[in-house]
């Protein structure tokens, strides 16, 4: 057990670290309840551990973690294209019996321009055993990459399309009219073009920002380089040491950077229900190396403080 001082003689977290470089836990604090400083400190935890699995939350409803997220950054709408159905605009339910799996590798939401920079899931219905979630820690990733490779993919631009996986839901279930997303009604799943790797706009760190979920192709390759470049650079992500893996408790929450992760979430529960309600912080324009500020920070804005989203 350590108390990281995330903010020096600000507020101090009662942090677990679940591995060298990756990872951490936290008990004994409410997120309905945190002063201004504690907020701070989470999110400058965020940054440096990637993940946080925040445990005894189970006086937190919808309002209460949507309020908390409010605080943290600004609230999106839960998904650029699912119906919110019965819960707030802001949630993404993600119920096991409406096909609500999330098991193949990706980071949320990377088929749009601006990416949502943090996930906060909330566990609501559990089966007994199994539906972990792993979550990959894309910074390690990239620093682990030989050197001649990590310069090489600096230099390239991946399309992100989300038609495989919500094509038939926007054309079908929503006929074409999705959400309000970034002031614009949703309509179409138009590709989108990222940086291979992603320069963190608030740590300056590089990380790979591809994932089997929503990447197609790396742009000025041909496909069969593409998918061999690709397949090597998710099987990398994926290593065992580069993954966090939780099981989940009732009353916890997790909260990941999306700009320095991927996850997956096993679907290794069979038929019993299992519903997590996701809310998601708007992000920035995803910033390569070759367009980074030479401080290391991306060319967009980090999160606004807390209080101003």
């Amino acid at each position: 057990m350590s108390i990281l001082s995330v903010r020096p003689a600000v507020a101090r977290l009662p942090i677990t670290e679940l591995g060298p470089h990756f990872g951490a836990e936290i008990r004994g604090i409410d997120l309905g309840r945190l002063d201004d400083d504690q907020v701070l400190a989470l999110r400058e935890a965020l940054v440096r551990y990637k993940v946080l699995f925040v445990r005894g939350q189970d006086g937190l409803d919808d309002d209460a973690q949507i309020e908390f997220g409010r605080r943290l950054g600004e609230v999106t709408v839960g998904h650029p294209v699912h119906d919110s159905g019965d819960v707030a605009p802001e949630v993404y339910s993600l119920d096991s019996q409406d096909n609500g799996f999330a098991d193949v590798w990706h980071t949320d939401v990377t088929f749009v321009r601006r990416p949502p920079a943090i996930s906060v899931l909330r566990a609501v219905v559990l089966p007994p055993n199994g539906g972990d979630t792993n979550w990959a820690d894309s910074q390690l990733a990239y620093e682990s990459l030989s050197p001649g490779l990590r310069a090489y993919v600096d230099t390239l631009t991946a399309v992100h399309d989300g038609t495989r996986e919500f094509g038939y839901y926007l054309a079908q279930r929503r006929q074409g009219r999705g959400n309000l997303w970034e002031g614009e009604v949703f309509t179409r799943l138009t590709p989108v073009e990222h940086p291979v790797v992603r320069v963190h706009p608030e740590s300056g760190r590089k990380g790979l920002f591809v994932n089997p979920g929503f990447t197609s192709h790396i742009v000025g390759v041909s496909e069969h380089e593409s998918r061999g470049l690709l397949d090597i650079l998710y099987a990398h992500l994926t290593k065992p040491e580069h993954i966090v893996r939780h099981r989940w408790q009732p009353g916890d929450v997790a909260l990941w950077d999306n700009r320095s992760t991927a996850h997956y979430a096993n679907r290794d529960y069979g038929d019993r229900h299992r519903v997590m309600h996701r809310i998601t912080l708007r992000g920035d324009v995803p910033v390569g190396p070759a367009t980074a500020r030479p401080e290391g920070g991306g060319a967009q804005a980090p999160l606004p403080p807390a209080g101003e989203g």
